[in-house]
């Protein structure tokens, strides 16, 4: 059930994606993926690395193998919205998640190899 505060997220998270068409510019899709991903979503979900951590811990549990960690959620999530996209059905918000996705992957990736 939505409280007023969710509802305001969800529906701000609304009018971001549906102001973005297909006259939208790249630059235009990464604004938005930072958005998603450096602003309330952290606060409501952690950080992108614990959140995927968590993700990995529930797949292993499905899968019975320990053959996931957080950076290869972030590489699977993206993968989804790939096979999203390649439906032919190109929804701005599938390239936007795809930027967040690339991004959090990125930034795990890079803090693993310090």
């Amino acid at each position: 059930m939505l409280n007023g505060r969710n509802l305001v997220k969800e529906m701000s998270e609304k009018v971001l994606t549906e102001a973005i068409n297909e006259t939208t510019t790249r630059k235009e899709i990464l604004d938005t993926a930072t958005k998603y991903v450096c602003g309330q979503r952290e606060e409501d979900y952690g950080t992108p690395e614990d959140n995927f951590n968590q993700i990995s811990k529930l797949w292993n549990a499905y899968l019975g193998d320990n053959v996931t960690d957080a950076h290869d959620v972030a590489i699977m999530m993206s993968l989804l919205k790939v096979a999203r996209i390649r439906t032919g059905r190109r929804k701005a918000d599938s390239y936007i998640d795809l930027a967040g996705y690339a991004a959090c992957g990125g930034e795990i990736a890079l803090k693993n190899n310090e």
